[in-house]
């Protein structure tokens, strides 16, 4: 029996705090160590490496999970399915590593080698059974043991990691890690489905599917990866150092809302199949609310300290990340809005073609003002992009789905947390005038002093939207 989407979400949510905090452990550290010029070094041989690992999963990471939500209560046909699927993969990630040892060896510049130190990525695609787990609706081995991993992986970082020379060791370790995360969750599957030798024919029947989402999670890449690429290539290596560190940030923060739709994505696409539309319609309306008072708490609140905390957390040489995070902060909010809509009502009814519509319009936003604005605004006109890129993927949705869904309802949801959110912001830059310290001291009262703010300004609103007493998380206490 799948685990209940209360359970999963807790799995999840604390796993995904723990990756936010685990780089924002490791990333000053790294800074201070090989400076702007270094962190822009490792992570664009990371991004490029990243990039042929979306290729090698091939969209899976929203196919793999659909397919088998669809089929988990059938052990006979979860099966194929997930042998099926497996096959694909294998081929799939297979051809990739050949290319990526031929980008190491062939076409790599600077970055060659942190980018040979990097090949375990592309190694663990071949053994990654995130997708199962999740379509069975089992979050736990996924969070348990990719933490212990992840912490052993930071340990060595401190030890190993010294100076600017040392990169090539902190991309073998991460590298290595995602390699042992990969393979640790495979025990997680015993007894629960099977491999079995399927037809070829069997296998590609699931490469069209799966290509299609991929063409969505290629677009997603260029205003995610490839605009550090471009900021590295057209305005160089410290820039594309101060946007990586900006990014970061935000980055990690968008990952609590990915651990909410995660979740849901599975039990949506099984409350599908058995034809319950008017129950999911309602754990979309409870997941909106959530997910837009989350996100626009995180975006004024990040937007308002910004500045002083990329110069306490970074130092002094990334003062500027503090300027690039602030406007930044506002793609939570669009990030939350559209992956709402994606998890939860395009995704699970596999009506794909929306999906991809949105964000290869939204790619191809980033793609033009980026090209526009670097050579002359270098790190801020990615900023400025991105911005732009992430707005136009829920616009596209709306027009596509304004029929279909409550968007008035949403928006206004929009409008309310976004107003709580600004006073909230200027109550925050207050509290930073009027306090005496600069330092983390100062930064935490502006931070507590906003989380009272948001949160008294919060209760009348979940008040009324009956929340603080059905509880906010859509599925509490159901198993599905």
């Amino acid at each position: 029996m799948a685990v209940s989407t209360r359970k999963n979400a807790m799995y999840n949510v604390a796993y995904r705090l723990f990756s936010v905090l685990l780089p924002l452990v490791t990333a000053p550290y790294l800074s201070r160590t090989v400076g702007p010029e270094g962190v822009g070094l490792y992570h664009t041989a990371w991004n490029i490496s990243y990039i042929f690992c979306l290729a090698a999963m091939l969209g899976l990471n929203d196919y793999g999970v659909r397919a088998v939500a669809r089929v988990r209560d059938d052990r006979e046909t979860l099966d194929r399915t997930f042998s099926a699927i497996w096959q694909m993969q294998l081929m799939v990630a297979g051809a990739m590593l050949v290319l990526w040892f031929g980008y190491v060896f062939l076409i790599a510049g600077e970055e060659k080698q942190i980018a040979f130190h990097l090949t375990l990525m592309s190694v663990s695609c071949l053994v990654s059974f995130d997708w199962a787990l999740m379509g069975l609706g089992d979050f736990r081995p996924i969070a348990l043991r990719n933490t212990f991993v992840k912490s052993a992986a930071a340990a060595c970082v401190f030890v190993f990691v010294k100076q600017k020379e040392d990169l090539w060791i902190y991309g073998l370790v991460w590298s290595l890690a995602t390699l042992i995360g990969n393979l640790s969750c495979v025990p997680g599957l015993r007894g629960r489905v099977s491999y079995r030798p399927v037809p070829l024919r069997e296998s590609l029947k699931h490469l069209a599917p799966c290509a299609t989402l991929f063409i969505s999670v290629l677009a997603v890449s260029v205003y995610r990866t490839m605009d550090k690429v471009m900021v590295s290539a057209i305005a160089g290596l410290e820039q594309n150092g101060y946007y990586e560190n900006a990014e970061k940030i935000i980055y990690c923060l968008s990952g609590f809302i990915s651990a909410i739709g995660t979740v849901m994505m599975p039990k949506i696409s099984h409350m599908q199949r058995q034809g319950r539309t008017e129950e999911i319609r309602k754990h979309i309306d409870k997941s909106m609310s959530l997910i837009l008072c989350m996100v626009s708490a995180l975006a004024f609140g990040v937007a308002a300290v910004a500045d002083r905390f990329s110069v306490l957390f970074y130092g002094e040489d990334f003062a500027y990340s503090g300027t690039l995070m602030a406007p930044l902060a506002f793609t939570l909010i669009m990030i939350g809005f559209a992956n709402v809509i994606r998890t939860q009502w395009v995704l699970p009814q596999g009506r794909d073609s929306i999906f991809v519509r949105s964000v290869c319009a939204g790619a191809a936003v980033n793609l033009i003002v980026n090209l526009l604005l670097i050579p002359g605004m270098k790190s801020m006109g990615a900023v400025i992009g991105t911005l732009m890129a992430e707005m136009t993927v829920p616009v596209v949705q709306y027009l596509l789905l304004r029929k279909e869904l409550p968007y008035g309802r949403f928006l206004g949801y929009t409008g309310i947390y976004a107003g709580i959110g600004l006073v909230m912001l200027i109550c925050v830059r207050l509290t930073g005038r009027l306090l005496p310290w600069t330092g983390w001291a100062g930064l935490a009262v502006q931070v507590t002093a906003g989380m009272i703010v948001y949160g008294l300004l919060c209760l009348p609103v979940w008040k009324k939207q009956g929340l603080l007493r059905k509880g906010i998380l859509p599925g509490r206490g159901r198993k599905n």
